[in-house]
């Protein structure tokens, strides 16, 4: 097992945010997460990158690395990379530049060179764009750049928050187009995402949460046919 969730329990301050979570994610996977609005989706992910402490339960990395307690420079250094909510770009920066800041524990050139080409290939507007701000790109662009620049650490497992917030429908079909392609050579993906529709149709498998606890999980496509599923979440 890729990564594994065991009882987790996340508070801020008397608040309690996440309620025994526990799940899983297999090497060469797409696992969806999906729920609501404050439901704790966004809290899950920022804690297994390290930006916030759980209370309790662990966080299981290959089966037997603890990250519970890990910075987060060294949770990337291990191979999970973060794309947050909201995209963060560094908007004074240049594509180029927010590029290498995303590498930047990659010591070789040569290596950094190569990850950068690889993202060029990906994303090949952003090679147009190179040596311009990152903040005068559009939405679906600036949501390029970000997740380019979480491959610049050469991850094992990419976190995807929201990548389709606040983009078109027709930008949206292509970042899932390219998430599917990121998968394909190799990178396993947690993707938290309200739009359960597009969410369900890339995953192999998904988990449904609700005011910080995992009230489902099944095959993506069993999902897809659930009746909560799709009264809730798909609009049916």
């Amino acid at each position: 097992m890729l990564l594994s969730i065991n009882n987790l329990e996340v508070s801020y301050g008397v608040i309690a945010a996440l309620h025994g979570v526990s799940l899983n994610v297999e090497a060469g996977e797409i696992v969806a997460l999906i729920g609501a609005n404050g439901a704790g989706k966004t809290t899950l992910l920022r804690t297994i990158s390290g930006l916030i402490q759980s209370r309790s339960g662990s966080i299981l990395w290959h089966g037997d690395r603890e990250l519970r307690g890990l910075p987060p420079h060294e949770i990337v250094a291990l191979g999970i990379s973060h794309v947050p909510e909201g995209r963060q770009i560094f908007p004074q920066l240049s594509v180029r530049e927010n590029l290498v800041l995303g590498g930047y524990q990659e010591k070789s050139f040569t290596a950094l060179r190569q990850r950068m080409d690889r993202v060029f290939a990906i994303f090949p507007v952003l090679a147009e764009r190179r040596e311009q701000k990152g903040g005068t790109l559009s939405g679906g662009e600036q949501q390029m750049l970000a997740i380019g620049r979480a491959l610049m650490a050469h991850p094992k497992l990419l976190l995807l928050d929201e990548p389709s917030l606040g983009l078109a429908p027709l930008i949206v079909r292509k970042i899932f187009q390219i998430i599917q392609e990121i998968n394909a050579e190799g990178t396993t993906i947690f993707l938290v995402e309200q739009n359960a529709h597009m969410a369900l149709h890339v995953a192999r498998r998904g988990y449904v949460m609700q005011t910080g606890k995992v009230i489902l999980t099944d095959t993506a496509a069993r999902l897809l046919e659930h009746p909560d599923v799709k009264k809730a979440y798909l609009g049916g």
